[in-house]
């Protein structure tokens, strides 16, 4: 039976169901759009839980708290609070449908990827928060070096210190105990370098966790699924291949 989301999530989610599903539990993926924690783009939602109920995986898009233009105060923690409660939610079977609460991954883009990858390091007193697989879509990852002060403006507020800048770079943040990840980005990225994907790719790899990282050569930012960029584009099916190596599908 279906759960009302809490108050956190009221209005926030939207579910798609697998498609073509099978008997028994299927893995679900919470989608995380990007928008420099300024808004959440409407192509890296929707169409991204189409694609992955296409998969044979549930989806659920969240549109977490962002901070309108021109707010000065911190947003934090307000969109990692809302993620939290989601995987929460969709553990407890919030959603009505058959979803494997040992297969709940995130994927975030841009913004998104850095609350996915956020979420992905909380600690281990919310263990039943944290996601078991994490794809990371041209993320923002470290506050400190290269990054998106958009983004840390809209979450942190003006003049962040360098202790909370280090605290939430998700780089920062990994353990042994952080999901495998799938990471992709474009070379030359104008808005976020293609650093933020390397450096949580060699986090994990030096925590002894798995990671795929794809690089593409070229390619604009907030491309989501990446439909006028063929070359692109092919991280759908690399995505989808590495989900298979997982047993999600």
């Amino acid at each position: 039976m279906t759960a009302a989301p809490p108050p956190a999530l009221d209005g926030r989610v939207t579910v798609v169901a697998a498609e073509g599903r099978g008997a028994g539990p299927r893995p679900l993926v919470l989608v995380l759009p990007g928008g420099g924690y300024r808004m959440t783009a409407a192509h890296e939602g929707e169409p991204v839980a189409r694609w992955l109920a296409g998969l044979g995986v549930h989806a659920v898009v969240l549109r977490y708290p962002v901070a309108p233009e021109g707010s000065t105060g911190p947003l934090h923690p307000a969109p990692l609070d809302a993620a939290r409660a989601a995987v929460r939610w969709v553990r407890a079977g919030g959603t009505g449908l058959d979803v494997d609460p040992a297969r709940v991954g995130v994927l975030g883009f841009s913004a998104g990827g850095h609350l996915a990858a956020t979420l992905s390091t909380v600690g281990d007193e919310d263990a039943d928060a944290r996601p078991d697989a994490t794809v990371l879509c041209y993320p923002v990852v470290s506050l400190e070096a290269e990054a998106h002060e958009g983004s840390v403006e809209a979450l942190l507020g003006q003049h962040a210190d360098d202790a909370a800048r280090a605290a939430l770079s998700a780089d920062r943040r990994v353990s042994g105990s952080t999901p495998p990840a799938f990471v992709w980005h474009t070379g030359d990225d104008g808005a976020v370098p293609v650093s933020n994907a390397v450096r949580y790719a060699q986090a994990l790899w030096l925590a002894g966790v798995s990671a795929e990282l794809h690089v593409y050569p070229t390619g604009r930012h907030g491309l989501g699924l990446a439909d006028d960029a063929p070359h692109v584009a092919t991280w759908t099916t690399a995505c989808a291949e590495w989900l298979t190596g997982l047993g999600w599908r």
